[in-house]
């Protein structure tokens, strides 16, 4: 018997039957899951609360489509000669175009081989789009959504990252992602950016191994100014092309979103959408379709827009204080 921190109230825990020396039996298993999961329903309520009272509509798109996207770091999932989604970005987008201003979703999205304390093959996914929306704006959005679902489940603007609080105290530094290198990774901005477009292996590996852990020690920040390289569906910010409008929302080290001002140029997203067809075919990946109803959309005008990407199995992890992403969904992988 444990304590859950949020309620005060008993939890039966059930991990490895010690006296038996054997797994628990199914009914057992899934009797874990109780408590968490009420919480978890709770917080999407809050989630979907959050954008009704801000005027957003929500949507639904297919999960089987023709192109799961070309970003060369996704693996798709093949499904009958389509792909079950990496994101639903590509039919959210087409329903701004239709007419949609404020949209948003709450869908299963699927990646092949992502699994351990922070991923599962199908997870949840929160995406949402504003038409007409700032890059700036967008941030500050989902600054007010994280605290937000923390409030709700913990009663204070925090999450717990691997036992450790970190306080939510918008707004968070707007730390562009050359400067984090300047400061952590003994690298000037100028050869970080260089880095990225000449040694984009690399460039991830200072990321992962120097940048990330050092910004886990610190309060929340938001990483902005990607390389344009790292960010083909978002718009390059103005005055320098050589960085997008992206942004990660990172807390104790974890990512939590992935937002972008939308790149709504429809001859320059094809033209980026063949450089990825192409670095996928030169690194022996599959070379999925590009997606021509998505860029016929972009031809007949998508307003300028602001959308992001939230891991919401990732995001209510911290804000329930839990281990890993796997103690707050129903059955993970390894229960299948």
């Amino acid at each position: 018997m444990g304590t859950d921190p949020l309620t005060g109230r008993g939890v039966e825990i059930v991990g490895r039957d010690v006296r038996a020396g054997r797994e628990p039996g199914e009914v057992a298993r899934l009797r874990t899951r109780g408590a968490l999961l009420r919480r978890r329903a709770e917080l999407m309520a809050v989630v979907r609360a959050f954008f009704v009272e801000r005027g957003f509509v929500e949507v639904e798109t297919p999960i089987v489509v023709p192109s799961p996207g070309l970003d060369v770091h996704l693996d798709a999932m093949a499904c009958e000669g389509r792909y079950l989604i990496t994101s639903p970005e590509y039919q959210m987008k087409r329903l701004l175009a239709g007419g949609m201003p404020r949209i948003f979703q709450i869908v299963k999205c699927f990646r092949r081989g992502e699994i351990g304390a922070r991923h599962n093959p199908e997870f949840t996914m929160l995406e949402w789009y504003r038409a007409h929306g700032t890059f700036e704006e967008l941030i500050a959005e989902t600054e007010a959504l994280v605290v937000a679902v923390a409030k709700a489940a913990r009663g204070a603007p925090e999450l717990v990252v691997d036992g450790r609080t970190v306080t939510l105290n918008p707004p968070f530094e707007r730390l562009p992602l050359a400067a984090a290198f300047a400061r952590h990774a003994r690298m000037t901005e100028e050869q970080a950016l260089s880095l990225a477009s000449l040694d984009e292996e690399r460039f991830f590996r200072v990321l992962v191994e120097e940048v990330e852990p050092a910004l886990a020690a610190g309060p929340p920040v938001a990483l902005v100014d990607w390389p344009t390289a790292q960010a083909s569906l978002a718009r390059k910010k103005p005055g320098d092309p050589r960085v997008a409008e992206r942004f990660e929302l990172m807390a104790g080290g974890v990512e939590l979103c992935n937002g972008f001002g939308e790149l709504v140029d429809p001859r320059e997203q094809r033209a980026r959408f063949q450089a990825d067809q192409e670095e996928r075919r030169r690194r022996g990946l599959p070379v999925y379709p590009i997606d021509e109803r998505f860029v016929a959309a972009l031809e007949e005008g998508v307003p300028p827009s602001a959308g992001n990407a939230l891991g919401l199995d990732r995001l209510i992890t911290l804000a329930l204080g839990a281990s890993t992403i796997g103690d707050v969904i129903s059955f993970p992988a390894e229960w299948l």
